[in-house]
């Protein structure tokens, strides 16, 4: 793991430094953590909810997608937005990371960022770990505090994933940047309704807002779509990646993709918003332990 990286992580028990013990990490106050023969770290503590994270198949066929370069535009954005927003060098934080995909991306262009690749799922963080040479991965709740040190990330992204403005506000610098990218209502939309997918919720937007709001401005705002021709084989692999792939039989979703083109006209639609931290008055609590 980058000494940058292992520099960011906290204790998941008590916040204080992690350092390297033999093949684990371990804070002076004696909790140990394992690191993982792929090389992630695991920081979860207590028993993790039934359902979270996504599965080895979810995850297999998120690599296959992201590999067939279908989102590499929302990449290349997410990139470019962290050169123009963010303090040059520093620690980029994925929370939710997934594959590391985006993060990747984003160390390819900096040369001089390390990168954390926070998730839930060991499935993700086993080719996350390995998706840069810079970047490090740690298995970790984001539901349930972030196992990094205060103000030790130059830039926070958000791709897909879980949101606690609370905890994004207490490690991100305050110089820093946090990059938030979503789908729009329109995402994906020639599938949804004839394969039965689950719908954006249209208050999506708002209810970012109220989550963040209180700690975060909001400094840029696009909408970034990509028009796709998807083959029936990267349709099936599109619906696997997400939460529909929970509620869908095979055999139901073979049949309902048999009956759309092939290939079928797509569009990928993205939310992309930047965000700074406001200057909030130092609380003697602000730190929050994964439990």
């Amino acid at each position: 793991m980058p000494p940058e990286v292992l520099a960011a992580l906290a204790c998941a028990h008590c916040g204080a430094g992690l350092a390297p013990a033999g093949g684990a990490l371990r804070c002076d106050q004696g909790h140990g953590f394992d690191v993982a023969r792929e090389g992630y770290a695991s920081l979860l503590t207590g028993r993790r909810p039934a359902g979270t994270g996504d599965t080895a198949d979810m995850v297999a066929a998120r690599q296959a997608f992201q590999e067939a370069g279908h989102y590499a535009p929302l990449a290349r954005r997410i990139s470019a937005l962290t050169g123009e927003y963010a303090p040059a060098g520093g620690l980029v934080a994925d929370i939710g990371a997934g594959t590391g995909r985006y993060l990747a991306a984003v160390l390819d262009d900096h040369p001089g960022a390390a990168g954390l690749a926070l998730d839930v799922s060991k499935y993700a963080l086993r080719r996350a770990a390995k998706a840069h040479p810079r970047a490090g991965a740690a298995a970790c709740d984001a539901w349930r505090g972030l196992p990094m040190r205060d103000g030790t990330a130059a830039v926070l992204l958000n791709v897909f994933a879980p949101r606690d403005g609370a905890e994004f506000h207490r490690v991100l610098r305050p110089d820093g940047a946090l990059i938030v990218a979503g789908p729009t209502t329109r995402h994906l939309a020639e599938l949804t309704g004839a394969l039965g997918l689950v719908t954006v919720d249209p208050r999506k937007e708002e209810r970012m807002g109220r989550t963040l709001g209180e700690r975060f401005a909001r400094e840029h705002r696009e909408e970034l779509d990509v028009p796709l021709l998807l083959p029936h084989g990267d349709i099936a692999t599109a619906v696997g990646m997400g939460p529909s792939a929970r509620h869908l039989s095979a055999a139901d979703l073979a049949e309902r993709i048999a009956a759309l083109p092939d290939p079928a006209p797509v569009t990928a639609s993205f939310l992309v918003t930047v965000h700074r931290p406001r200057p909030i008055p130092h609380s003697p609590t602000a730190h929050r332990s994964p439990r």
